[in-house]
Parts: C-alpha cells; structure tokens; sequence
C-alpha cells in the first residue's frame, strides 16, 4: 500500500524512552503506531475539554439570575484576592 504521507522528524527527548518501552512490550508495531496514537488521544482528550466548555458556556448563557457588573464583580475579586495574601502572610509568621 503506498505511503499516504511523509515521514518527519520528531524530538522525543526523554520521551523516546517510553515510546521503546510500548514498542518492545508488543503493544505497538513501531515508534509511529506510538505517535499516531498518541495524537488520537490527544484529539480525544481535546475534544472533551471543548464539549465541557460548551456546555459550561452555555450553562452560563442559560443562567436566570441577573448578571453583576463587571465594576462589582473586580471588586469582589480584588477583596477575595486580598483576603488570601493576607492569610498566606499571617501563616508565614
């Protein structure tokens, strides 16, 4: 069957270590099958991240209660963030 795409190069660093190891377990015929699914996964894991996001995105759009002003909710925040460095500073003491 000819060869759909060109090789490349890749940089595997300490990686290439456990890309052995999967290859010499019989798991994967080769260094490739290890990189290609590598990606699938990687195409999986960000997939998931996306629809959660959505649906989050659209839980927030869909969220009755009246929105805060942008002014407040900095406001708060600044307050919040305040109360924390001051905590981590009581703890070193």
């Amino acid at each position: 069957m000819p060869r759909t795409s060109r090789p490349i190069t890749v940089t595997l660093g300490d990686l290439q270590e456990r890309v052995a190891a999967r290859v010499k377990s019989g798991s994967y015929a080769s260094a490739s099958e290890v990189i290609r699914a590598a990606v699938r996964a990687l195409d999986r894991e960000e997939a998931a991240l996306s629809d959660w996001l959505r649906r989050r995105v659209d839980e927030a759009f869909a969220d009755p209660r009246p929105t805060i002003p942008a002014r407040e909710v900095f406001k708060r925040l600044r307050r919040h963030h305040a109360r924390r460095a001051k905590a981590a500073r009581d703890e070193k003491v």
